[in-house]
Order: structure tokens, then sequence, then C-alpha cells
């Protein structure tokens, strides 16, 4: 089950910004994130906010109550957005909604603070939520990226993972996404799962590449306290998942994904153009700002971040009193906006700069290239970007160059 939020300082019942954060919104981007909490059912390694049907969580008017806080955003930022450079809708399975209520939210968007002319606008999606009339909906209405959860192509994984899909349905979803005319697709996969083989997560990526997504996103299991997988590797029927076979996976697949073309980007995702990285995340992981929509969603603005109530009826209760649904927010430093910077950028292609370091971290950083885990030539020219055996021990290399 999700766990619980931090408190926070309290937001304001009107939800106001202090005004040295609105000022500068949107200097490194501005995106919208919608988070549409509903699954069919929840997988066993999963502790987002999510609710099935069983749970007592009714998705009819859901649109309505976003639409609300959509309009409290637009009053607390007003005119200081730009325009929105990028739009993303997670969950849950967001495509459990119908296509027109996500257009709506969408066009809503639009209203409130304008799509940039070129704007993302994504939508995560199960391969089994989706159909060639559905895809061709979402395309009409503005969406221009889809994500489907691939995981594996092996299917006494997905059992293990607790994933409802046929081993071939996504790459059957990425080929309808296609043809509805999405310009970019990206698969999820999910390595190091208990029963997996090195062959079951060849087979994997080659069915990705196969696919012809120009995005593929690859991530060791996590497992969460809470969980039903958690729960069963307690009882012992399951093993915990193995740091050098995690470790092999992700070896395997950058050789095959950049081989077929698709290049690292950030540590766990490949994309075989600029055009088709996530601008989204980008946004999340260049210091960008962002209002997260729905229960649960995370927002920052000029260095203020904060968390909505996670429960659907609370954050609609809040909503339909004139409230905000704010549980609690931080305004951060301009020292813990540093630590973040190094520790997102870090992982990107592009590392950063070493004179954003201070001299303990230039000096870790000196340790880390003759250890091999920076790259030399980047080095030279002032940058920490991560060789191949860096991003294998990125977290490692990030906690050296922390103050």
């Amino acid at each position: 089950m999700p766990g619980a939020l931090p408190d926070g300082e309290p937001v304001p019942a009107d939800g106001e910004l202090p005004a040295e954060a609105v000022a500068d919104v949107g200097a490194r981007g501005f995106g919208v994130y919608v988070h549409v909490p509903f699954c069919a059912s929840r997988c066993g390694y999963c502790d987002f906010n999510t609710y099935t049907a069983g749970e007592g969580v009714d998705p009819a008017g859901y649109a309505d109550t976003v639409l609300t806080e959509l309009a409290l955003a637009g009053r607390v930022l007003g005119g200081s957005v730009p325009r929105v450079d990028t739009v993303f809708f997670g969950g849950g399975t967001p495509t459990l909604l119908p296509p027109g209520e996500l257009g709506r939210i969408l066009e809503g968007i639009d209203r409130t603070w304008g799509l940039a002319a070129d704007a993302e606008v994504t939508t995560e999606a199960n391969p089994e939520s989706v159909t060639p009339a559905s895809l061709a909906q979402l395309r009409r209405a503005g969406f221009t990226r889809i994500s489907l959860g691939m995981q594996s192509t092996a299917a006494h994984v997905l059992r293990v993972l607790d994933r409802r899909h046929s081993p071939g349905r996504a790459a059957a979803a990425a080929a309808e996404a296609r043809d509805a005319g999405f310009e970019h697709v990206n698969l999820d996969l999910i390595y190091g799962t208990p029963g997996e083989t090195s062959a079951d997560f060849s087979g994997s990526l080659t069915a990705a590449l196969d696919a012809g997504v120009d995005h593929v996103s690859a991530y060791a299991l996590i497992v969460e306290d809470g969980t039903r997988l958690a729960a069963r590797m307690r009882r012992g029927e399951l093993p915990y998942p193995d740091d050098d076979v995690a470790a092999d996976r992700y070896l395997a697949a950058d050789y095959a994904l950049s081989g077929a073309g698709l290049d690292w980007y950030e540590v766990s995702n490949w994309a075989a153009s600029e055009a088709g990285r996530c601008r989204h995340n980008l946004v999340y992981w260049t210091g960008g700002d962002w209002w997260g929509l729905g229960p649960g969603a995370h927002s920052h603005v000029g260095g203020v971040r904060w968390w909505n109530v996670k429960h659907p009826g609370t954050y609609a209760g809040r909503l339909a009193e004139g409230r905000s649904p704010g549980h609690g927010r931080e305004l951060l430093t301009a020292q813990e906006r540093q630590v973040e910077d190094v520790m997102l950028r870090l992982r990107l292609v592009d590392g950063l700069p070493l004179s954003t370091l201070d001299d303990a971290g230039r000096e870790a950083a000196g340790r880390a290239l003759a250890d091999g885990l920076l790259d030399p030539e980047r080095f030279d020219r002032g940058r920490a970007v991560l060789t191949l055996r860096g991003r294998l021990l990125a977290d490692a290399v990030i906690r050296d160059l922390l103050p």
C-alpha cells in the first residue's frame, strides 16, 4: 500500500506561494503532471498512490475535480507562466479514464496557461488498457507521446510482478500507438525479478527493439515495504533481488539498446534521438518548475515543493470546500537545491559542471576519475560525466560528491 506523506509546513488554504517563488516561473521550463490514481488491479511490486475498484474509489467525476484544482493553480500562478512545455499523465493507469476525459483535462491546461506550440504531452498506459480506437482518440485530443508498461515478455516474470497483460501485448500496443500517429513511444522494462534469466531479459530487450519504439526505460526491481512482493520475500517464497545480477542486466540493456541506436541520456533511459527524450522528466531532472494535479501529486515552483493529500475522497473534499488540496510543503534552501541539482544532473549524459561542486566535491570527483567512474575527456573540459562503470555505481559517486 502507498506509504505516508511527510508533514512539512502547512499549505495556505488558498494555495498562495511566496512572491519570490513565482517571480521567475518557467525559467528552466514549466510542466504539468496529472495523477490518475485508478488501477484495474495493483501490481505486487507497486507502492504508488493507486486505488482499485474494490477499495471504494469511483473515477466518475474525476476530471471535473482535477479541473477544480487547475482553476486554483491558475489563480495562484496568475499570468506568470510563460507557456506549458510538457504535460504528463501518470498513475495509476490514466487510460482507465475515457480518452475524452483525459482530453478535457488537457484542454483545461491549455485554457489556463496555454500549451507551447511544440508541447510534449505524454500519457502512461498499461498495454491492456488501450485499443487502436482509444489510441486514435488520444492522438486527436493532442497527446504526442505514450509510455507503455511492458516490464517483461516472459510469462513467468509477469506473473511474479502480478502484471495482467500477455507477453506480446505491450509490443502490439506500441505498434498500434505508432499507427495512431504517436510521434514518440516508450516501453518500460523491469529487470532483476526473481526467476528472470538472462535469456528472459534478452528476449524482452529484443521484443522492445523489434517494436520500433524510439525510447526505452529500464529499471532494476526495487522491493518496497508494504507491497505484496515484499511480503512474499519476507515469507521466503521468493528470493530478494541480487545486485550482481542487476548489474549484469544493466550492462546487457546498454549493449543492446546502444547497439540498436538508442543512446543513454539518463542512467535508466535510452532514446533514438534528442527529440525522443522525455522532456517532461528533463524538467524534473534539470530543476524546472511543475504543478502536480491530483491526489498525492507533488509540485515544485521556484524552490517551493508541496504535495497533495493522498486519498481521492479527501482530495475532492478539500477542493469542494474551496481549499487547496495541499498536505504540506517545504521551502528549499539554496544548499538543498544545490544538493538536489548534483543528485539529478550527474545521472544525465551531460553531467554537471565541476565548478558547481565545493572543494571536497571536486576532490571526490578527482578520485572518481582515477577509479574510472567519470569520463576523462569530459573531465578535462570541466564536466563530471559518468562512464558506463560510473553509471553502475551512480548512487555511490553522487554520495561522494555531495557536501
